[in-house]
């Protein structure tokens, strides 16, 4: 079995809203996000 290729190409707008609002400085994981953008794409693993 393997799961459908599934694209993020950008956070809603609602969720950046309301994650900016809980976090002003922003957590380490959404400054990587902003920083570098998806760090894995889906080719990488189609071999496995």
């Amino acid at each position: 079995m393997s799961l459908p290729k599934q694209r993020i190409e950008s956070i809603p707008a609602e969720t950046a809203r309301v994650a900016r609002a809980a976090f002003p400085k922003g957590t380490l994981c959404m400054r990587l996000r902003d920083e570098f953008g998806p760090i894995f794409q889906d080719t990488l693993f189609s071999t496995l």
